[in-house]
């Protein structure tokens, strides 16, 4: 993740003036890290909810867990579980984004590296307005995966705003 891309989204939120809220499994609260560390962003981001195993999800979020039983926690029904669970939990966002996936070693097959980014954005509707990015890594090692991760889901969310 570039400081260019931090800092890009941070300088999209304040001009949009949007307060934003993350749901991170894989990437472990690394999207949110980086964003803290822009001086006077605490008034655009709300936090992050680092629900890294199946049952955080479930206890924090409100994710099914007949949905995590059928698809294992990592597909888009999850993902966007995960960020409808963090925008409902957090009445000041406007934008929530997740992320869930497997970064590897011992994925399953077919799985290794395989990532889902979700965006809930409120809406005058009663339900908000969602979609899901589906992506595989290129990055080989674990570490250079998890940062792989969280500039795609910056890349994800600066396009939302």
């Amino acid at each position: 993740m570039t400081e260019e891309l931090v800092h890009g989204m941070a300088e999209a939120l304040s001009r949009k003036h949007l307060k934003i809220v993350f749901a991170e499994s894989c990437t472990g609260g690394l999207v949110s890290a980086a964003l803290a560390g822009v001086p006077g962003i605490s008034e655009w981001l709300c936090g992050s909810a680092v629900t890294y195993r199946s049952a955080t999800k479930v206890a924090w979020l409100g994710v099914d867990a007949t949905q995590i039983a059928k698809h294992t926690a990592v597909c888009s029904e999850v993902a966007l579980q995960m960020a409808v669970g963090v925008l409902e939990e957090t009445p000041e966002a406007g934008l929530a984004v997740s992320i869930t996936g497997h970064l590897g070693p011992g994925a399953p097959v077919g799985m290794d590296g395989l990532v889902f980014v979700a965006i809930a954005r409120r809406s005058e509707k009663d339900r908000p307005a969602t979609h899901v990015v589906r992506r595989v890594l290129t990055t080989e090692s674990r570490l250079g995966r998890q940062r792989e991760a969280a500039s795609l889901v910056m890349s994800t969310a600066l396009k939302e705003i």
